[in-house]
């Protein structure tokens, strides 16, 4: 069922948003609630910087082992509810990464949660997009907005349980309840029928010279391959934030604890403004046009951070990649699940995956260049990302809303 056009959207539509928000709040909310606890857990295991890259990076290896079966899911069973399921599954492996008495354990707690958050991402975008298609215009942008609000909320949670003294497994097994329950909540508001019938229906409406063939042309594939390198752009720049921001700042820089937290809130606070804004922006000049600006932002803020290193301005400079990253990840997926001649969910499910390469190479890879020569270098991965997303912003649309949308 397609927007009844001069109504706007109906009850059960604004319904649905509401659910694709709150599962988008909890899957922000689940891990940020570890991120800040990552310096506790490497000195209890005695891990350096290399071994504890090497660790964080199975979160983004269980995505990559996981992610391709996303689709599938969605299809046989429903995005909203793979989204519940996923939700659920990941909290516990936050929850059992935080338990974890040895290495070997955390990785595969971690590998858990990150096969479940693929599903998951995958499951709420898909079901995200499937209200947007019944607004018939951008608010996809806002649903990644509440997802900063979640990951804010869950990196202060985090900071708070630290301030507090809490025990890692009482306040994961906390937040891990609570967000569940949220996520059961939500699932009863989903959108009816089937994942695959709107698109349907929108490509019904749309020319066949605009769809084209089925099947996968040259341009599909440089298209899909372009999105995945705007995507990677965003999640180097995001794993930043959440695997080294807090270390950065208390080791290489010397501040307490609970200020050096603050790092990785500032990106995803930042973040979550510029998704706030978002959907605006980008109904008024387009996909590209801003993710561009994004790139800029992220390239000379992180840049000048690491240039003049400073506790103050490296705040700053982690701010400036959460603004700039906002639109980044929302723009690729949108892009993907638009992209013709593929089934329902078969190019967000692409896309997705091989975006989570970026959060698999990253970790390892920071850490190798951290214990060589210091991390502030190894963070170099940042502005460099921004630059990538300058040159490939050519290939996101960058029209603006229907009239009447």
């Amino acid at each position: 069922m397609a927007l009844t056009p001069g109504l706007g959207p109906q009850p059960a539509d604004r319904r649905a948003r509401a659910a694709v928000a709150a599962l988008f709040l909890t899957n922000g909310a689940l891990f940020a609630n570890l991120v800040p606890r990552y310096p506790e857990i490497k000195a209890t295991l005695d891990l350096d910087n290399t071994v504890y890259g090497l660790a964080v990076a199975a979160f983004p290896a269980g995505a990559i082992i996981a992610g391709l079966g996303a689709g599938f899911l969605v299809r046989k069973f429903g995005s909203a509810q793979a989204a519940v399921v996923g939700t659920i599954l990941t909290g516990l492996g936050v929850l059992a990464a935080g338990l974890a008495p040895s290495f070997g354990l955390l990785v595969a707690a971690l590998l858990l949660g990150g096969a479940m958050d693929a599903i998951t991402d995958v499951a709420q975008n898909a079901h995200g997009l499937r209200v947007q298609r019944r607004y018939g215009r951008s608010i996809i942008n806002g649903f990644h907005a509440v997802w900063s609000i979640g990951a804010v909320l869950g990196g202060s949670m985090g900071a708070a349980a630290i301030a507090l003294g809490l025990p890692l497994g009482v306040h994961l097994g906390i937040s891990t309840a609570v967000f569940a329950t949220v996520a059961l909540v939500a699932l009863r508001f989903r959108l009816p029928g089937r994942d695959g019938e709107d698109h349907a229906a929108v490509a019904t409406e749309t020319p066949t010279s605009a769809v084209g063939r089925p099947g996968l042309s040259p341009r599909t594939l440089f298209l899909v391959a372009a999105l995945v390198l705007i995507a990677v752009g965003g999640a180097l720049v995001e794993d930043a934030g959440s695997s080294w921001a807090t270390l950065y700042l208390s080791g290489s820089l010397g501040a307490p604890a609970a200020l050096a937290a603050t790092g990785f809130v500032a990106l995803v606070g930042a973040q979550f403004v510029g998704r706030m804004l978002g959907d605006r922006m980008v109904d008024r000049f387009g996909q590209r046009t801003v993710a561009r600006a994004g790139g800029v932002v992220i390239a000379l803020g992180m840049g000048l951070a690491l240039a003049f290193p400073t506790v103050p301005g490296t705040i700053l400079g982690f701010a400036a990649v959460g603004l700039g990253s906002a639109t980044l990840v929302p723009a690729a997926m949108h892009e993907a699940d638009e992209l013709p001649g593929l089934r329902a969910g078969t190019g967000l499910t692409i896309v997705s995956w091989l975006m989570r390469l970026g959060f698999l190479a990253s970790p390892p890879l920071v850490g190798m260049v951290a214990d060589a020569v210091g991390l502030r270098y190894g963070l170099l991965v940042v502005p460099v990302a921004g630059l990538l997303v300058v040159l490939l912003a050519g290939v996101l649309q960058n029209q603006r809303a229907a009239p009447g949308r």
